[in-house]
């Protein structure tokens, strides 16, 4: 599997999001009227949709990114290592720039792929979305309107799973416990970002927890590929 495809060529990417603002009563009256509608969909008959504000983070339109977390995996002799850095703060823009910028870099070379685990369906169309939205230019890797299906350089760890069954949803968690990987979530889970974020202000945390779901998918690329796993002491972080 994956035979024709490079590991030093893949970017791997994982993004943290929290709703637009702390609470219900923060947002606009007009965006209000919007996710009362927006969250009429899904919550209960006596929840309200202040209620559910906190699951604003996983829509674009009323959401904002609070980490990007890129990986790329380093041969040295026969060594494999992986080498992770953060894009995080509370100015949303600035993290995007930054991220944008380092996108173009990398992707300079046309066989660079960008790889996510939900990539196609969350990650990818939510940076996006939010650059969009503040502002900023796409970067060329995500600027795909109009490109042909194999022109798109995104390669989706959950859509390989699939194996063309458009139905099926699985977890990285559960990937990684059936291939053996260590498991990426021992401090926070997803539910926990946004009061990790609004309530403890504690963004180093969420993007320690957010580094290792890339790492996890880089893990489970290589065990698609039926290669070793990178050892634990091979991960380096690159500060900011």
């Amino acid at each position: 599997m994956l035979d024709g495809v490079k590991l030093e060529d893949l970017l791997f990417i994982d993004i943290e999001t929290v709703s637009g603002e702390a609470n219900f009563d923060q947002i606009s009256p007009k965006l209000q009227d919007f996710w009362e509608k927006k969250s009429n969909y899904f919550r209960n008959e006596d929840e309200t949709a202040s209620d559910v504000y906190a699951r604003a983070g996983i829509y674009s339109e009323f959401g904002k990114i609070v980490c990007i977390s890129t990986g790329v995996i380093v041969k040295r002799g026969n060594e494999k290592f992986f080498k992770v850095k953060s894009y995080y703060g509370h100015d949303e823009k600035v993290l995007l720039a930054e991220f944008g910028q380092m996108l173009d870099r990398f992707c300079t070379k046309p066989s660079r792929n960008l790889c996510a685990h939900n990539g196609k369906e969350f990650d990818f169309p939510y940076i996006a979305r939010r650059m969009l939205i503040n502002g900023l230019k796409l970067p060329k890797a995500l600027n795909i309107a109009g490109k042909k299906p194999w022109e798109i350089k995104f390669l989706d760890t959950m859509e390989l799973w699939k194996f063309g069954d458009y139905k099926h949803y699985t977890s990285l968690a559960l990937l990684c416990e059936i291939f053996n990987i260590p498991t990426p979530k021992d401090d926070i889970d997803g539910s926990m970002v946004g009061k990790v974020y609004w309530e403890e202000n504690d963004l180093e945390r969420i993007a320690i927890y957010c580094e290792k779901d890339i790492l996890a998918t880089a893990q489970l690329i290589l065990r698609y590929k039926g290669e070793d796993l990178i050892p634990e002491i091979n991960f380096e972080r690159v500060l900011i």
